[in-house]
């Protein structure tokens, strides 16, 4: 394997971080700039939307662009978007750096993907992918507990100096180890999404979309739940996090054996099923902590455990258009958090935190309704034609 790939792989952990960094100090970033929690949680709303609906875009947009230099130029940026976090004094500020690191943070690890797909061979492609998108989950996983580790400790600005300190070490790796790459034909933003005409494939990203949705609508708001209903400050939720981080890299590698021993189809029915029954269950079972404990990370690792099996589904549904809808479904995902924070902002703001795991889990209801229609449908040929290649 090219060691490159390792350098982008850091490269898509330390961007990947900042998605969900505030989950963990939504109330101490809401005491300091006098907002409320909702208020916060639409900062990882904003990020999540702009960063699904701005990577395809600008990656389309900056095709023609050396690949070094552009992944140079987007570091840059995406290290001014922080240092503005950094010295946040208002909510609108804030608010602005998001939007400005989540545009940088798209493109960039949408460039991690294509060079790391491009600078191996092909028998290796794969696999390249697949270890990035590992810093990718590995960030999302650990954005939360670094947060509120750092958070606690030094305030909530401190996690966006550490992204300051990484992102300036990237450059630095990069322009010393990255060679220069020439860029390649790209496959426009419209062709791409001809890609979508088979109903059988959209039903397939609204089921990302809607169980990602059904998780975040509790996990973004985690921090205040336990807070509310375990009366758990400081390093209590710091290890809450840290239990719901290692169920949750488990999940992944679970979701995985479970894809390769009963086929794609029965792990998504069975991964989103016992979802839904492990995240309702969690108002509940709030007055047993060991059970809270163990319900809680049942329902992380299947959190998880779903990527590999809908990966796979996606390939065999549309094995013509593989490449495009991973990275559409990518866009799904993002969409879906940005959905979730925001339904659970909304919640938390008109009714009361633990309504947020009820329902997270209708959204994830509707995601099995809609994955099972999904699979009763005969799959139609969804061979790009040669106006769409």
């Amino acid at each position: 394997m090219d060691k490159r790939v390792y350098l982008l792989t850091v490269v898509s952990f330390v961007v990947g971080l900042v998605e969900l960094l505030l989950g963990g100090i939504l109330h101490l970033v809401a005491d300091d700039l006098q907002v409320s929690l909702g208020q916060v949680g639409l900062l990882i709303s904003v990020f999540s939307f702009v960063f699904a609906l701005s990577g395809p875009i600008l990656l389309t947009a900056t095709a023609s662009i050396e690949r070094k230099k552009l992944t140079l130029w987007t570091l840059l940026a995406f290290l001014v978007a922080n240092i503005i976090a950094v010295f946040s004094t208002g909510y609108a500020m804030l608010f602005i750096a998001r939007i400005l690191s989540a545009m940088s943070a798209a493109l960039l690890i949408s460039l991690c993907v294509t060079i790391a797909s491009n600078i191996v061979t092909k028998p290796y492609q794969a696999r390249a992918i697949g270890i990035v998108f590992m810093g990718v989950s590995a960030s999302l996983v650990l954005g939360v507990p670094l947060g509120l580790m750092l958070g606690n400790a030094f305030g909530w600005r401190a996690p966006f100096v550490l992204i300051v300190i990484l992102t300036s070490l990237s450059i630095l790796f990069v322009l010393l180890f990255m060679e220069k790459i020439a860029p390649k034909p790209m496959i426009s933003l419209r062709k791409q999404l001809r890609t979508l005409a088979n109903i059988k494939i959209v039903l397939i990203q609204l089921t990302s979309f809607f169980f990602l949705a059904g998780h975040l609508t509790l996990y973004a708001y985690l921090t205040p739940f336990l807070q509310s209903t375990l009366g758990l400050e400081g390093n209590a939720i710091s290890l809450m996090y840290l239990l719901f981080g290692i169920a949750a890299i488990i999940g992944g590698g679970v979701g995985g054996i479970l894809t390769d021993r009963i086929g794609p189809k029965k792990t998504i029915v069975s991964v989103i099923s016992v979802f839904i029954i492990s995240i309702t269950s969690i108002p509940f079972v709030t007055s047993i902590l060991p059970i809270f404990i163990i319900v809680m990370m049942v329902w992380s690792m299947l959190s998880w455990a779903i990527t590999p099996a809908m990966q796979s589904y996606l390939i065999t549904t549309s094995p013509d258009t593989s490449d495009i809808q991973q990275s559409l479904n990518n866009s799904a995902l993002h969409f879906g958090i940005a959905f979730g924070s925001m339904i659970g902002g909304v919640v938390i703001e008109q009714a009361y935190v633990e309504l947020n795991a009820l329902v997270g889990g209708a959204l994830a209801t509707v995601s099995l309704l809609i994955i099972i229609i999904s699979m009763r449908l005969k799959i139609k040929n969804t061979k790009m034609s040669s106006k769409a290649a």
